[in-house]
Protein backbone atom coordinates (compact mmCIF):
# COMPACT_ATOMS: atom_id res chain seq x y z
CA UNK A 1 0.00 0.00 0.00
CA UNK A 2 1.47 3.44 -1.04
CA UNK A 3 2.07 5.95 1.67
CA UNK A 4 0.40 8.71 2.89
CA UNK A 5 0.83 11.88 0.92
CA UNK A 6 0.56 15.44 0.79
CA UNK A 7 -2.25 16.20 -2.51
CA UNK A 8 -2.72 19.63 -1.91
CA UNK A 9 -1.37 22.20 -4.16
CA UNK A 10 0.41 25.11 -3.79
CA UNK A 11 -2.31 27.12 -5.16
CA UNK A 12 -4.96 26.06 -3.29
CA UNK A 13 -2.47 26.84 -0.26
CA UNK A 14 -2.34 30.09 -1.53
CA UNK A 15 -6.09 30.37 -1.99
CA UNK A 16 -6.80 28.99 1.52
CA UNK A 17 -4.03 31.49 3.33
CA UNK A 18 -5.77 34.36 1.50
CA UNK A 19 -9.47 33.11 2.53
CA UNK A 20 -7.81 33.75 6.14
CA UNK A 21 -7.33 37.32 5.70
CA UNK A 22 -10.44 38.15 3.73
CA UNK A 23 -13.50 39.40 5.04
CA UNK A 24 -16.34 38.37 2.81
CA UNK A 25 -18.89 40.79 4.49
CA UNK A 26 -19.09 44.12 3.33
CA UNK A 27 -22.05 45.44 5.77
CA UNK A 28 -22.62 45.18 9.43
CA UNK A 29 -25.79 43.27 8.29
CA UNK A 30 -24.22 40.78 6.05
CA UNK A 31 -23.59 37.03 7.34
CA UNK A 32 -20.36 35.41 6.65
CA UNK A 33 -20.34 32.97 4.17
CA UNK A 34 -18.34 31.67 1.08
CA UNK A 35 -19.39 32.17 -2.55
CA UNK A 36 -21.79 30.19 -3.80
CA UNK A 37 -20.07 27.36 -6.43
CA UNK A 38 -22.30 28.00 -9.12
CA UNK A 39 -20.82 31.45 -9.72
CA UNK A 40 -17.97 29.08 -11.12
CA UNK A 41 -14.96 31.86 -10.73
CA UNK A 42 -13.10 32.05 -7.23
CA UNK A 43 -14.59 34.56 -4.52
CA UNK A 44 -10.44 35.57 -4.29
CA UNK A 45 -10.54 37.26 -8.21
CA UNK A 46 -11.61 40.57 -7.49
CA UNK A 47 -8.79 42.92 -5.86
CA UNK A 48 -9.79 44.27 -2.65
CA UNK A 49 -9.86 47.85 -2.85
CA UNK A 50 -9.46 49.90 0.34
CA UNK A 51 -12.65 52.46 1.31
CA UNK A 52 -11.76 55.78 1.01
CA UNK A 53 -13.49 56.83 3.96
CA UNK A 54 -12.23 54.37 6.26
CA UNK A 55 -10.59 55.20 9.36
CA UNK A 56 -7.26 54.18 10.25
CA UNK A 57 -6.38 52.80 13.30
CA UNK A 58 -3.69 53.89 15.49
CA UNK A 59 -2.20 53.58 18.93
CA UNK A 60 -4.27 55.18 21.90
CA UNK A 61 -4.55 55.99 25.35
CA UNK A 62 -7.61 54.88 27.20
CA UNK A 63 -8.16 58.06 29.15
CA UNK A 64 -8.13 60.23 26.16
CA UNK A 65 -11.14 58.25 24.85
CA UNK A 66 -14.80 60.27 25.30
CA UNK A 67 -17.39 57.47 25.84
CA UNK A 68 -21.20 58.73 25.53
CA UNK A 69 -23.49 56.63 27.38
CA UNK A 70 -27.36 57.49 26.80
CA UNK A 71 -30.82 56.12 27.68
CA UNK A 72 -29.82 54.71 31.21
CA UNK A 73 -27.38 52.13 30.25
CA UNK A 74 -27.60 49.81 32.66
CA UNK A 75 -24.62 51.05 35.28
CA UNK A 76 -22.77 47.21 35.16
CA UNK A 77 -22.00 48.17 31.70
CA UNK A 78 -20.64 51.67 32.78
CA UNK A 79 -18.88 50.54 35.10
CA UNK A 80 -17.20 48.56 33.13
CA UNK A 81 -16.05 51.13 31.02
CA UNK A 82 -15.48 53.39 33.44
CA UNK A 83 -13.16 50.93 35.12
CA UNK A 84 -10.76 50.75 31.95
CA UNK A 85 -10.40 54.19 32.34
CA UNK A 86 -11.89 55.53 29.74
CA UNK A 87 -14.29 58.76 30.09
CA UNK A 88 -17.69 58.15 30.68
CA UNK A 89 -20.93 60.67 30.63
CA UNK A 90 -24.11 59.26 31.04
CA UNK A 91 -27.29 60.37 30.27
CA UNK A 92 -30.63 59.25 31.60
CA UNK A 93 -32.85 59.92 28.01
CA UNK A 94 -31.85 60.22 24.36
CA UNK A 95 -31.32 63.14 22.80
CA UNK A 96 -33.12 65.35 19.82
CA UNK A 97 -31.31 65.57 16.85
CA UNK A 98 -29.62 68.77 17.00
CA UNK A 99 -28.51 68.30 20.47
CA UNK A 100 -27.18 64.96 19.92
CA UNK A 101 -25.17 66.24 16.95
CA UNK A 102 -23.24 68.73 19.50
CA UNK A 103 -22.84 66.02 21.93
CA UNK A 104 -21.31 63.41 19.14
CA UNK A 105 -18.96 65.71 17.78
CA UNK A 106 -15.95 65.05 19.96
CA UNK A 107 -17.07 61.28 20.93
CA UNK A 108 -15.25 58.14 20.35
CA UNK A 109 -17.76 55.56 21.53
CA UNK A 110 -21.62 56.08 22.20
CA UNK A 111 -23.26 53.67 23.75
CA UNK A 112 -27.73 53.62 23.21
CA UNK A 113 -30.61 51.19 23.51
CA UNK A 114 -33.79 51.87 20.96
CA UNK A 115 -34.57 55.23 20.98
CA UNK A 116 -32.18 57.53 19.91
CA UNK A 117 -31.85 57.59 16.07
CA UNK A 118 -27.75 57.70 14.22
CA UNK A 119 -28.81 59.21 11.45
CA UNK A 120 -26.28 60.08 8.31
CA UNK A 121 -26.95 63.58 9.49
CA UNK A 122 -25.71 62.71 13.11
CA UNK A 123 -22.88 60.41 12.54
CA UNK A 124 -21.45 63.21 9.94
CA UNK A 125 -20.80 65.37 12.28
CA UNK A 126 -19.28 62.45 14.65
CA UNK A 127 -15.43 63.03 13.20
CA UNK A 128 -13.88 61.19 15.82
CA UNK A 129 -16.51 58.46 16.47
CA UNK A 130 -15.00 54.58 16.42
CA UNK A 131 -17.88 52.57 18.19
CA UNK A 132 -21.28 52.32 18.29
CA UNK A 133 -23.00 50.16 21.10
CA UNK A 134 -26.73 48.86 20.73
CA UNK A 135 -27.43 48.10 24.25
CA UNK A 136 -30.23 45.96 22.82
CA UNK A 137 -31.01 43.23 19.92
CA UNK A 138 -31.86 45.99 16.82
CA UNK A 139 -29.37 47.69 15.14
CA UNK A 140 -32.07 49.75 13.06
CA UNK A 141 -31.82 52.71 14.92
CA UNK A 142 -28.29 53.26 13.03
CA UNK A 143 -27.74 53.95 9.85
CA UNK A 144 -25.82 50.88 9.02
CA UNK A 145 -24.46 51.45 5.62
CA UNK A 146 -23.07 55.37 6.61
CA UNK A 147 -21.54 53.40 9.54
CA UNK A 148 -19.81 50.34 7.26
CA UNK A 149 -18.51 53.15 4.36
CA UNK A 150 -16.71 55.15 7.31
CA UNK A 151 -15.08 52.40 9.23
CA UNK A 152 -17.54 52.77 12.70
CA UNK A 153 -17.89 49.70 14.20
CA UNK A 154 -21.28 48.49 15.25
CA UNK A 155 -21.77 46.37 17.96
CA UNK A 156 -25.39 45.35 19.70
CA UNK A 157 -26.90 42.33 21.85
CA UNK A 158 -28.84 39.80 20.19
CA UNK A 159 -29.21 37.12 23.11
CA UNK A 160 -29.19 38.97 26.26
CA UNK A 161 -33.25 39.93 26.43
CA UNK A 162 -34.45 37.03 24.84
CA UNK A 163 -35.62 35.42 27.71
CA UNK A 164 -37.08 38.72 29.93
CA UNK A 165 -39.49 39.29 25.80
CA UNK A 166 -40.26 35.40 25.53
CA UNK A 167 -41.21 35.27 29.04
CA UNK A 168 -42.90 38.60 28.30
CA UNK A 169 -45.05 37.17 25.92
CA UNK A 170 -46.00 34.00 27.69
CA UNK A 171 -47.43 36.51 30.81
CA UNK A 172 -49.49 38.30 28.14
CA UNK A 173 -50.80 35.12 26.90
CA UNK A 174 -52.46 33.79 29.72
CA UNK A 175 -53.96 37.33 30.45
CA UNK A 176 -55.72 37.71 27.44
CA UNK A 177 -57.11 34.48 27.57
CA UNK A 178 -58.18 35.46 30.96
CA UNK A 179 -58.96 38.85 30.33
CA UNK A 180 -56.73 39.83 33.34
CA UNK A 181 -56.50 43.51 32.21
CA UNK A 182 -60.50 44.35 31.75
CA UNK A 183 -60.97 42.55 35.43
CA UNK A 184 -57.91 44.34 37.44
CA UNK A 185 -59.19 47.74 35.78
CA UNK A 186 -62.68 47.09 36.61
CA UNK A 187 -61.45 46.12 40.72
CA UNK A 188 -59.26 49.32 40.59
CA UNK A 189 -62.37 51.19 39.94
CA UNK A 190 -64.45 49.46 42.80
CA UNK A 191 -67.07 47.06 40.00
CA UNK A 192 -67.10 43.24 41.19
CA UNK A 193 -67.41 41.47 37.71
CA UNK A 194 -66.99 37.76 38.38
CA UNK A 195 -67.28 36.58 34.89
CA UNK A 196 -66.08 33.25 32.54
CA UNK A 197 -67.46 34.14 29.37
CA UNK A 198 -64.92 33.93 26.73
CA UNK A 199 -62.28 33.07 29.13
CA UNK A 200 -59.98 30.49 28.05
CA UNK A 201 -57.06 27.99 29.38
CA UNK A 202 -54.08 28.35 27.20
CA UNK A 203 -53.47 24.52 27.37
CA UNK A 204 -54.59 22.58 23.79
CA UNK A 205 -54.31 26.32 22.10
CA UNK A 206 -52.47 26.39 19.09
CA UNK A 207 -49.60 29.27 19.55
CA UNK A 208 -48.33 30.82 15.55
CA UNK A 209 -44.67 32.52 16.32
CA UNK A 210 -43.91 34.57 13.46
CA UNK A 211 -39.79 34.86 13.31
CA UNK A 212 -38.73 31.88 15.06
CA UNK A 213 -35.14 33.45 15.85
CA UNK A 214 -33.70 33.84 19.16
CA UNK A 215 -36.74 35.51 20.92
CA UNK A 216 -38.99 32.90 19.13
CA UNK A 217 -37.40 29.66 19.66
CA UNK A 218 -37.21 30.01 23.44
CA UNK A 219 -40.86 30.47 23.62
CA UNK A 220 -41.46 28.41 21.43
CA UNK A 221 -39.88 25.89 24.36
CA UNK A 222 -41.98 27.87 26.87
CA UNK A 223 -45.31 27.82 25.26
CA UNK A 224 -45.14 23.84 24.86
CA UNK A 225 -44.38 23.41 28.18
CA UNK A 226 -46.85 24.81 29.43
CA UNK A 227 -49.51 22.73 26.95
CA UNK A 228 -49.55 24.79 23.99
CA UNK A 229 -49.31 23.47 20.25
CA UNK A 230 -46.98 25.50 18.29
CA UNK A 231 -46.13 26.64 14.43
CA UNK A 232 -44.17 28.93 13.21
CA UNK A 233 -43.72 31.04 10.63
CA UNK A 234 -40.17 32.21 8.83
CA UNK A 235 -38.30 32.95 5.53
CA UNK A 236 -36.23 30.71 6.04
CA UNK A 237 -36.16 26.82 6.45
CA UNK A 238 -35.43 26.58 10.29
CA UNK A 239 -34.82 23.39 12.61
CA UNK A 240 -37.66 23.60 14.79
CA UNK A 241 -37.29 22.77 18.71
CA UNK A 242 -39.23 20.04 19.95
CA UNK A 243 -42.70 19.31 18.67
CA UNK A 244 -43.13 22.61 16.87
CA UNK A 245 -44.38 22.64 13.08
CA UNK A 246 -42.67 24.90 10.86
CA UNK A 247 -45.94 26.02 7.80
CA UNK A 248 -45.09 27.56 4.63
CA UNK A 249 -46.94 30.92 4.50
CA UNK A 250 -47.99 33.05 6.68
CA UNK A 251 -51.08 32.37 5.36
CA UNK A 252 -51.02 28.90 6.81
CA UNK A 253 -49.93 30.30 10.38
CA UNK A 254 -53.02 32.87 11.05
CA UNK A 255 -55.69 30.46 9.83
CA UNK A 256 -54.19 27.81 12.55
CA UNK A 257 -53.56 30.03 15.35
CA UNK A 258 -55.77 30.73 18.71
CA UNK A 259 -52.53 33.19 19.60
CA UNK A 260 -50.57 34.96 17.09
CA UNK A 261 -47.22 36.55 17.96
CA UNK A 262 -44.30 39.16 15.97
CA UNK A 263 -40.58 38.36 16.41
CA UNK A 264 -39.60 39.89 13.08
CA UNK A 265 -37.01 42.55 12.61
CA UNK A 266 -37.96 46.20 10.80
CA UNK A 267 -37.50 46.01 7.90
CA UNK A 268 -39.09 47.46 4.63
CA UNK A 269 -40.92 44.16 3.88
CA UNK A 270 -42.17 43.43 7.28
CA UNK A 271 -43.81 46.87 7.22
CA UNK A 272 -47.48 46.36 8.29
CA UNK A 273 -46.94 42.94 8.01
CA UNK A 274 -50.39 42.58 10.19
CA UNK A 275 -52.60 44.63 7.93
CA UNK A 276 -56.43 44.49 7.24
CA UNK A 277 -56.05 41.39 4.90
CA UNK A 278 -54.13 39.24 7.72
CA UNK A 279 -56.55 40.03 9.87
CA UNK A 280 -59.29 38.60 7.99
CA UNK A 281 -57.35 35.70 7.73
CA UNK A 282 -57.64 34.60 10.89
CA UNK A 283 -59.53 32.94 13.26
CA UNK A 284 -62.88 34.59 14.49
CA UNK A 285 -61.18 35.48 18.35
CA UNK A 286 -58.11 35.19 17.63
CA UNK A 287 -55.61 37.54 19.50
CA UNK A 288 -52.59 38.98 18.78
CA UNK A 289 -49.30 39.74 20.52
CA UNK A 290 -46.25 42.39 18.67
CA UNK A 291 -43.14 42.91 20.82
CA UNK A 292 -40.74 42.78 18.26
CA UNK A 293 -41.34 46.30 15.86
CA UNK A 294 -43.71 48.82 16.14
CA UNK A 295 -44.44 49.24 12.50
CA UNK A 296 -45.10 45.57 11.92
CA UNK A 297 -48.82 45.82 12.78
CA UNK A 298 -51.18 48.36 11.19
CA UNK A 299 -52.84 49.53 14.08
CA UNK A 300 -55.83 51.83 12.35
CA UNK A 301 -56.82 47.62 11.01
CA UNK A 302 -56.12 46.41 14.84
CA UNK A 303 -58.60 48.69 16.06
CA UNK A 304 -61.32 47.72 13.65
CA UNK A 305 -60.50 43.93 13.64
CA UNK A 306 -60.97 44.30 17.80
CA UNK A 307 -64.22 46.48 17.07
CA UNK A 308 -65.53 44.23 15.48
CA UNK A 309 -64.79 40.94 17.48
CA UNK A 310 -62.44 39.35 14.84
CA UNK A 311 -59.83 39.40 17.19
CA UNK A 312 -60.62 38.76 20.53
CA UNK A 313 -57.45 40.54 22.21
CA UNK A 314 -54.28 41.91 21.75
CA UNK A 315 -50.65 43.12 23.32
CA UNK A 316 -48.41 45.66 21.89
CA UNK A 317 -45.23 46.78 23.52
CA UNK A 318 -44.11 48.21 20.52
CA UNK A 319 -45.34 51.40 18.44
CA UNK A 320 -44.76 53.14 15.26
CA UNK A 321 -43.69 56.08 17.51
CA UNK A 322 -42.48 56.24 20.66
CA UNK A 323 -41.40 59.18 23.04
CA UNK A 324 -38.31 59.45 23.67
CA UNK A 325 -38.56 59.40 27.41
CA UNK A 326 -41.01 59.05 30.30
CA UNK A 327 -43.94 60.78 30.86
CA UNK A 328 -47.52 61.97 29.35
CA UNK A 329 -46.89 61.75 26.04
CA UNK A 330 -48.34 58.38 24.69
CA UNK A 331 -51.01 60.60 22.79
CA UNK A 332 -52.81 61.33 19.47
CA UNK A 333 -50.28 63.85 19.05
CA UNK A 334 -47.74 61.35 18.98
CA UNK A 335 -49.77 58.72 17.23
CA UNK A 336 -53.08 60.20 15.88
CA UNK A 337 -55.04 56.62 16.72
CA UNK A 338 -53.89 57.06 20.59
CA UNK A 339 -57.46 57.74 22.23
CA UNK A 340 -58.99 54.92 19.77
CA UNK A 341 -56.78 52.26 20.52
CA UNK A 342 -56.60 52.74 24.51
CA UNK A 343 -60.42 52.77 24.71
CA UNK A 344 -60.61 49.22 23.70
CA UNK A 345 -61.46 46.28 25.99
CA UNK A 346 -58.70 43.25 26.54
CA UNK A 347 -55.61 45.42 25.28
CA UNK A 348 -52.81 45.07 26.79
CA UNK A 349 -50.51 48.01 26.32
CA UNK A 350 -47.08 48.48 27.44
CA UNK A 351 -44.26 51.11 26.96
CA UNK A 352 -41.44 48.73 24.99
CA UNK A 353 -40.80 46.91 28.22
CA UNK A 354 -39.82 43.49 26.78
CA UNK A 355 -36.06 43.69 27.53
CA UNK A 356 -36.53 46.07 30.48
CA UNK A 357 -35.43 43.70 33.38
CA UNK A 358 -32.40 43.62 36.20
CA UNK A 359 -31.00 40.69 34.28
CA UNK A 360 -31.53 41.85 30.60
CA UNK A 361 -30.07 44.93 31.16
CA UNK A 362 -26.90 43.91 33.18
CA UNK A 363 -26.15 40.98 30.74
CA UNK A 364 -26.20 43.47 27.91
CA UNK A 365 -24.42 45.67 29.89
CA UNK A 366 -21.81 43.72 30.55
CA UNK A 367 -21.88 42.16 26.61
CA UNK A 368 -21.61 45.38 24.65
CA UNK A 369 -19.03 46.88 26.87
CA UNK A 370 -16.88 43.71 26.65
CA UNK A 371 -16.72 44.04 23.33
CA UNK A 372 -15.53 47.37 23.05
Amino acid sequence: MASARDIKSSKDVSSLNTSQNLGFSTSPNASFQSAPSSQGGSVFATPIVPLANAKHLKPFATEDIKVLLLENVNQTGREILSKQGYQVEFLKSSLPEDQLIEKIRDVHVIGIRSKTKLTARVLKEARNLIVIGCFCIGTNQVDLQYAAEHGIAVFNSPFSNSRSVAELVIGEIIALARQFGDRSNEMHSGTWNKVSNKCWEIRGKTLGIIGYGHIGSQLSVLAEAMGMSVIFYDVVNLMALGTARQVPTLKDLLAESDFITCHVPELPETKNMIGQAQFDQMKDGSYLINASRGSVVDIPALIHAMRSGKVAGAALDVYPNEPAGNGDYFNNTLNTWGTDLRALKNLIITPHIGGSTEEAQRAIGVEVADAW
